[in-house]
């Protein structure tokens, strides 16, 4: 088992090194779990680092999953498989630009509920999961004969709080459900107020960092001695948001820090190895004075491209590890098989409304209630209230509005809202409209999209769909509301047309089942893509990424795809495509100021 002993870590009573790369299982399809692992190993590392998803291993109080691409155990048994040991970060709050930071959905669903601290409802709720993850995961412990050599007590919690009893329960639970027979740690920044806020006593620390390696370990000395120096995140790359510029990274600099690290006889992990993909509405937002949504794709500059592709920082790193070690450079495992299918005419069309009471679930309430209310985790909700009477013109106002909304009155559109611009508005996270009045009925619907819960910071508290509607300063009521998680789409009626976008388009095409593609929605605006009833995730036309990834598990020799557009499209077709396009326009990310 790891140990530390005389400053440094010991395995089988020998000196060892982490040499770690962070995949995350719930990223990558199933079929490639064990092509990414090679490739890590076949880099000249030992260690494969993932965190845990417990909003889709918990999608409803008590139901777990683990199966498919949830099947953790033998994620890590085929690392284990391939000759790597595995860093297990159980959260239960990952970060990871994954929605609520992996928190579930329905932890909002309690307007007291409290995150991350020592509430006793929410410690509940973290216990039931750990019971739960603890029999996946635990007869994988180097101790029972597995490979995971670690785990991590909370994540980055000194980045968020400082409540040292909340950590102390965490780690309570974890050796409740039997998840503390191995190494533990912590990792944060390399800031006092981190350090301090998300440490504790006993636990090794770790740091994340993403450059000045040999300035940032000797803050450490401060809080632990006699320890290795390990970086449990080493941002090797960065992610990208809507509206932002696709982040790289020059492999100079991510080489030139992986030096520094083996020069200082450092242990370290990369975040990312492989990012993978943000399939369906996985992906998760940040809220730094403005609210900014995730891409789908993670490629993270990665290593390994989101379609497991090598990269010229790859070749580098992978040189430089087998020189350190000693190790002979043997073949690598083949470059991804991707094909050119081309362009796919999507024929048949049916409108949003029109499908409602097919693909929907219906509530009525007085007050336009969020999605968690409603035990609905991803997706859109569509809000309808009728005025009765006389009303003259005013000022419609909508609160709380998250995250993008189309309203339309009588059926006709009057206004787009997209939360991302509203910087600085008068009334947050919503707008104002003018509206016209009325003499006997008018009919107001809000049709509005879930983006991405935030996933880091003060602005967790993330509930999706709108708080409040008023008309001047009357407060509407008496709702009609429809979910729409978008998981009954076999239940389309394209027999029954289409007046106004949203619109789902159809269209059929043949493909290899050897071989992964991109989707290209170019002429499309904004919406989703399903094929064969998978959902791809979102794209939108302001980018940066303007292709999905298709993997090849996904496909069958005769394929279905289904676009949900919101906004409007100039052709309806698409193109497949074995090029990648996750830019219009690159930036260059740094770390140095």
């Amino acid at each position: 088992m790891l140990r530390i002993q005389d400053g440094q870590f010991y395995m089988d009573e020998k000196p060892f090194h982490i040499y770690s790369g962070a995949m995350h299982y719930f990223r990558i399809p199933r079929c490639y779990w064990e092509d990414r692992l090679l490739k890590l190993k076949a880099a000249g590392f030992n260690t494969v680092e993932t965190y845990t998803s417990w909003n889709l291993h918990e999608p409803k109080p008590g139901e777990f999953h683990f199966d498919g691409m949830l099947d953790i155990a033998e994620f890590l048994r085929t690392a284990q498989k391939v000759g790597l040991y595995a860093i297990v970060r159980p959260g239960p709050y990952i970060c990871a630009e994954w929605d609520f930071g992996g928190l579930p959905a329905w932890l909002l669903k309690d307007r007291n509920m409290r995150l991350r601290c020592n509430y006793a409802p929410y410690l509940e709720c973290v216990k039931n999961y750990y019971a739960a993850l603890s029999k996946e995961i635990t007869p994988l412990l180097q101790k029972n004969g597995g490979n995971i050599l670690a785990l991590q007590v909370e994540n980055e919690y000194g980045s968020y709080g400082n409540d040292k009893a909340y950590l102390q329960s965490v780690l309570n639970i974890m050796e409740e459900t039997g998840m503390t027979d191995t190494f533990l740690f912590t990792s944060d920044g390399d800031c006092d107020y981190m350090l301090t806020g998300g440490g504790l006593p006993g636990i090794f620390k770790a740091l994340n960092f993403g450059s000045r390696s040999k300035t940032a370990f000797p803050k450490l000395k401060a809080y632990q001695e006699n320890a290795p120096y390990m970086c449990a995140e080493f941002w090797d790359g960065w992610f990208d948001h809507w509206a932002d510029k696709h982040h790289t990274r020059p492999s100079i600099e991510v080489v030139h820090e992986i030096k520094n690290f083996l020069e200082l006889d450092a242990s370290f992990n990369m975040y990312m190895f492989h990012g993978g993909t943000n399939f369906g509405f996985t992906a998760g937002a940040n809220h730094n004075g403005a609210y900014q949504p995730t891409v789908t794709s993670y490629d993270y500059n990665a290593p390994l491209t989101e379609w497991g592709a090598y990269t010229e920082t790859y070749h580098k790193i992978r040189k430089m590890m087998h020189e350190k070690q000693n190790l002979p450079l043997g073949e690598l495992p083949p470059e991804p098989k991707l094909q050119n299918i081309g362009r796919v005419e999507l024929k048949e069309s049916t409108g949003l409304f029109e499908n409602l009471q097919n693909i929907g679930e219906f509530h009525h309430s007085p007050t336009p209630e969020n999605m968690e209310y409603f035990d609905q985790n991803f997706g859109y909700i569509l809000y309808s209230t009728t005025l009765k009477g006389s009303y003259g013109a005013g000022l419609l106002q909508f609160e709380g509005v998250h995250d993008n909304a189309y309203v339309f009155v009588n059926g006709e559109l009057k206004k787009t809202y997209y939360r991302h611009e509203n910087k600085g508005c008068k009334h947050a996270d919503g707008f104002t409209m003018l509206f016209g009045g009325c003499k006997e009925e008018c009919k107001i619907e809000i049709f509005v999209e879930a983006m991405g819960r935030v996933n880091y910071g003060k602005a967790l508290y993330d509930r999706k769909g709108i708080e409040r509607v008023l008309l001047g300063n009357q407060t509407l009521f008496d709702f009609d509301i429809c979910c729409l998680p978008m998981d009954a789409l076999d239940k389309l009626d394209f027999n029954l047309g289409a007046n106004k976008f949203p619109k789902f388009f159809k269209g059929t095409f043949k493909a290899s089942t050897e071989a992964d593609c991109f989707v290209s929605p170019d002429g499309f605006k904004k919406g989703c893509i399903f094929i064969n009833g998978f959902n791809l995730g979102r794209y939108w036309e302001i980018g940066p990424q303007k292709t999905l990834y298709v993997p090849k598990d996904v496909l069958k020799e005769e394929n279905e795809i289904l676009i949900f557009e919101q906004e409007g499209c100039s052709s309806p077709y698409v193109t497949l495509t074995d090029t990648p396009q996750l830019s219009q326009n690159k930036r260059r990310f740094c770390f140095f100021k």
